[in-house]
């Protein structure tokens, strides 16, 4: 075993205030790299750009309590220093995995060559995610519209991958107030705070400068009026938040405006359409030849990452999804008419009992378990993060504990820890997985097993959660297909 030189702290206090310098001299080494080349760093799947440095001390303390070992900012600092000696190419490293690894493997390396083995590829062919930036446009605005929009601006980098570039809303009698307003929408969320950047409004040519970023504002009735190459924008991506249209017929309307090249629907599709979990099948992604496809929904991406792992390992007979599901726009605050069966019933003061077609859209994503599942959801009083129950029949029979480890490591080690992520608290609460980017949040402290059933509690985002699976997915169509490193679970 290889050792990294660690101070012995004189007192728990100095310790922290150790920990805390060398989080604070990360930031400018994380953001170097992002910006000139386009490099996310990781500690175990949790994202260190535009991070404070208290959310980067969290982050290891995270691995502590869930890795159960003592990875600090004193392993991961050095590590971070080689990175930023090469000349990486597009990638995503977890520095953390690099970091434990070095100090558990064997090599007899020093660590310079250790890192330098360990990324050798993005060092030798440091080039452009893409010969040129994908441009994106946003169609609609609402809760997951706004989302994307922060992510994006995030996640832009130096510039040469993802741009977004417009987005489309209703036409207005008062275009420069309705941009001030939308403006307003995306600094401030009453669920997932301030935006982390800076906007300007430059009402005369009714845009947005996000970060940086010119987002051209386009109001139209119809995806037909538009005339994308008016604004510079060419091959675009079109982002359909809406949920207006979920078939090919509908979406193709997209397709018939100039300058747009291909749609992704951020609401399950309908009729062929191909439904895409990131991490689960994105590999039927064909970024040269499809046009439409669909990110499928919140709690769709939010079961079958856990579903998959489970049938992989024991098997599923069959098994029930019960969701527990924060109210969403389409239902009413208060008693009045809506066309669905119960949601019309006032969603700040019930459980509403609905339906949901994410149990039968398991089958899309894993056609293993066609027609092995039932499900059914409550709608309840809460503004965002919901719940999934899975009562699963297995093949073989499976200990709780034995149950949990396999999931701990899942979280930790596999290609699906984006997707899931793993707590063990007998505090947490919804509200405690707000800003998850993950697809769900594996509760080991509520999994209840009986031979060969198992009960699992997944938590999700069902708004931010899903968003970064939509950007994944994003990604993909577009052709971006970042290297990760390391390469060795």
């Amino acid at each position: 075993m290889t050792t990294i030189n660690r101070p012995v702290p004189d007192d728990f206090f100095k310790d922290w205030k150790d920990r805390e310098a060398l989080a604070e001299s990360m930031i400018p080494m994380i953001g170097k790299l992002h910006r000139d080349n386009n490099v996310a760093c990781y500690i175990y799947g949790r994202n260190l750009m535009n991070r404070s440095v208290i959310d980067i001390m969290k982050s290891h303390r995270f691995v502590r309590q869930v890795e159960r070992n003592e990875l600090s900012e004193f392993e991961t600092f050095p590590v971070l220093e080689e990175l930023a000696k090469l000349n990486l190419g597009p990638a995503h490293i977890d520095v953390g995995r690099i970091a434990s690894q070095y100090m558990n493997d064997d090599h007899g390396l020093s660590l310079a060559d250790y890192v330098r083995q360990e990324v050798g590829d993005a060092a030798d062919n440091p080039s452009a995610p893409l010969p040129k930036p994908q441009h994106v446009v946003l169609y609609g605005f609402g809760r997951i519209g706004r989302l994307m929009c922060r992510l994006m601006a995030e996640k832009s980098g130096g510039g040469q991958a993802l741009r977004l570039r417009a987005v489309v809303v209703r036409s207005s009698k008062d275009p420069v107030k309705d941009l001030i307003k939308r403006a307003s929408l995306l600094r401030r969320d009453s669920i997932h705070g301030g935006f982390k950047g800076t906007i300007r409004v430059l009402e005369a040519e009714s845009q947005l400068v996000v970060n940086g970023n010119v987002i051209q504002f386009i109001y139209a009735k119809s995806p037909r009026d538009i005339d994308y190459t008016e604004y510079g924008i060419h091959d675009a991506i079109v982002v359909d938040n809406t949920g207006a249209w979920r078939d090919e017929a509908g979406l193709s309307q997209h397709l018939e405006a100039k300058g747009v090249s291909k749609v992704l629907l951020t609401a399950p599709g309908k009729g062929g359409i191909k439904n895409i979990v990131s991490g689960i099948n994105h590999e039927l992604i064909d970024s040269d030849n499809d046009k439409i496809i669909s990110a499928a929904s919140c709690t769709t991406n939010a079961i079958v990452p856990a579903l998959k792992l489970i049938n992989d390992e024991y098997g599923v007979e069959r098994g029930h999804v019960e969701t527990v599901h924060a109210y969403t726009n389409d239902q009413n605050l208060t008693d009045n008419f809506h066309s669905a069966e119960r949601r019309g019933r006032s969603a700040a003061m019930n459980m509403v009992l609905t339906e949901t077609g994410a149990a039968k859209a398991v089958a899309v994503a894993l056609p293993e378990l066609a027609g092995k599942l039932t499900g059914n959801a409550i709608r309840v009083p809460t503004p965002n993060v919901s719940m999934a129950i899975l009562n699963l029949t297995l093949t073989n029979a499976v200990e709780r504990d034995a149950l949990n480890e396999f999931m701990r490591n899942a979280a930790l080690r596999s290609p699906l820890l984006k997707q899931i992520e793993y707590t063990d608290s007998p505090e947490v609460v919804s509200s405690d997985f707000i800003g998850s980017r993950t697809a769900c949040i594996y509760d080991a402290k509520a999994t209840i097993t009986n031979g060969n059933s198992a009960i699992i509690y997944l938590w999700y985002d069902n708004e931010f959660g899903y968003t970064c699976q939509v950007h994944r997915v994003l990604e993909k169509f577009a052709g971006v297909d970042y290297a990760t490193y390391p390469k060795k679970a």
